[in-house]
């Protein structure tokens, strides 16, 4: 490979990005709101066209699990936490005895 074609292909890496649209947004809206002010030289790939629409872009939807079931569990005591690894500590100094002796 040469490096020209290497640099040009790390080129395009770097400065391809995609965003996430919501699904009732318009692309280009949402593009010169939510994009052009921070990324100036920011550009829509008006050639991928989603397969069901035609519609720019690719057409999806992200289901955040987390938001689903996620449900949050408090951590424990701190003066619980600290007694178990004082045996889990215990236990392993045991190990090493037995393995040194």
């Amino acid at each position: 490979m040469s490096a020209n074609f290497q640099s040009l292909a790390n080129f395009i890496w770097s400065v391809a990005d995609a965003e996430n649209i919501p699904l009732k947004e318009n692309v280009v809206s949402y593009f010169l709101r939510e994009v052009r002010p921070y990324v100036a030289d920011a550009w829509i790939d008006c050639e991928t066209l989603d397969e069901q629409d035609g519609g720019i872009g690719k057409v999806g939807y992200e289901i955040n699990f987390n938001r689903v079931f996620f449900h949050y569990r408090p951590p424990r005591p701190l003066a619980e936490i600290d007694a178990e690894l004082a045996e889990v500590e215990k236990r392993i100094l045991a190990l090493l005895r037995e393995v040194t002796e």
